[in-house]
């Protein structure tokens, strides 16, 4: 299973934004992150950056 964390401009630890992400959808603009225990947030912005290899995503 590849979950994902969720990060605010860069790979920080201070920028995390989510924890153990299993999905992604947009949504009337905004992004719906829900993690592995079906906990929704939303979030303004854009992906910057998607890295399937370290399960790091950014967004802007």
């Amino acid at each position: 299973m590849c979950l994902s964390n969720i990060y605010k401009n860069e790979i920080d630890d201070a920028n995390l934004l989510a924890k153990n992400v299993a999905e992604i959808k947009v949504v009337n603009g905004e992004l719906v992150f829900t993690d592995i225990m079906g906990i929704r947030k939303t979030f303004k912005g854009n992906l910057e950056l998607i890295d399937l290899m370290d399960n790091n995503i950014v967004v802007k």
